[in-house]
């Protein structure tokens, strides 16, 4: 006869498992052993903790991958989850082994010198940096455990990165702006054309949709409201449409039934592509950004005269005023302020102008 399994352990799919009440606690998880030796010492491994931390209060021992899994299953619901996810996938390599009490910036600095030797630039380092405070915060804070002890007694100090390295923004001349956009193809010089007229981050462009717009019949115009889960900072964005905008939203108006801004009947996931690229290069700005037309619409509207109040509100700017409720009087008034700048050389349909003489340019070929 073979030796007789510890109680609790049964096997499936060829590893055992522990499903096993101890000490008021249910244990139910995999081995990941497929030997009964292993698997017994791992649930005897087990139930020592559990005796520990109800006799002792002492915690288990928990890696931070645990912790990092735990943070996203539980945080589904935030806008930037994606984005968090990637950098725990590249921490992962450098901590996810280790016990949550293990990290700090000394068990760290592995992960920031190999991404500083990729040429990351510390504000994006410190969005990762970010993370791992915020998960250890969490477990020595927010998280109980069945014996309601924290993951953690007390965070360690994450430091973020000093930022030495920014790029500083480049806002466009009307002149380069021109250079630029006739390089673009044509779907890609509309989204530009827009997003230097109303401030629209890259994102906020490329998915916004037909449904978000909302008619002002007392000003004959529209605006569109974005919905604060589309927005970086969680709010509604209200887009005010000057003229150029406008002829941008009329000139593409039915080519889709959901949203603006597509191509070949799709829409356009980022504007920073390698037509982009591409683009700048021949115009001779090869580091402009798609953000620069962001801070291209605020430096025009600051040196426009127009106040701080109302550049917030059509930048999308946090501010603590509700800026999506207006009276037809103020939407007036932040049409008013961003018709400024267009340039008093505008035309009916700049958009349209651009995209003909772009047509002709091609069609005639290298002189």
């Amino acid at each position: 006869m073979g030796r007789k399994r510890a109680a609790g352990l049964y096997k499936r799919s060829g590893v055992w498992h522990i499903d096993k009440q101890y000490r008021g606690r249910r244990i139910c998880e995999s081995t990941g052993e497929s030997g009964l030796a292993g698997a017994e010492q791992y649930l005897a491994r087990k139930l020592e903790e559990v005796r520990q931390a109800v006799v002792y209060g002492v915690r288990p021992k928990r890696s931070f991958r645990q912790a990092a899994t735990k943070y996203l299953n539980e945080s589904q619901h935030k806008r930037r989850i994606a984005d968090e996810a990637m950098h725990l996938r590249q921490l992962d390599p450098f901590i996810g082994n280790l016990p949550i009490e293990g990290v700090h910036m000394g068990t760290i600095q592995p992960f920031i010198e190999a991404r500083q030797r990729k040429g990351i630039k510390a504000k994006s380092i410190n969005l990762a940096l970010g993370v791992v405070r915020h998960i250890l915060n969490m477990a020595a804070s927010e998280w109980l455990d069945e014996s309601n002890l924290t993951w953690l007694p007390s965070p360690p100090k994450i430091k973020l990165l000093k930022i030495e390295d920014a790029r500083m923004p480049y806002p466009l001349s009307q002149e380069e702006q021109w250079r630029l956009f006739q390089e673009l193809p044509p779907h890609l010089a509309r989204m530009a054309l827009f997003k230097v007229n109303t401030g629209c981050r890259e994102q906020e462009v490329c998915g916004l949709k037909w449904q978000w717009e909302v008619p002002v019949p007392e000003l004959a115009t529209s605006v569109f409201i974005i919905p604060g889960q589309r927005v970086k900072n969680g709010d509604e964005r209200l887009v005010v449409l000057n003229r150029v905008a406008r002829s941008v939203i009329e000139e593409i108006r039915g080519e889709h039934t959901e949203y603006v801004f597509t191509y070949r009947g799709k829409p356009v996931t980022a504007m920073n592509n390698t037509a982009w690229q591409a683009a700048r290069e021949r115009a001779g700005l090869s580091s402009v950004r798609v953000h620069d037309l962001k801070h291209t619409f605020g430096r025009r509207l600051r040196a426009a005269g127009v106040s701080f109040e109302d550049r917030q509100d059509l930048l999308g700017h946090r501010s603590g005023r509700i800026t999506t409720h207006y009276s037809a009087a103020e939407l007036e008034n932040l049409i008013a302020a961003a018709e400024k700048v267009c340039g008093a050389d505008s035309r009916k349909s700049p958009a349209l102008v651009l995209l003909k003489q772009k047509a002709v340019r091609l069609c005639a070929g290298p002189s």
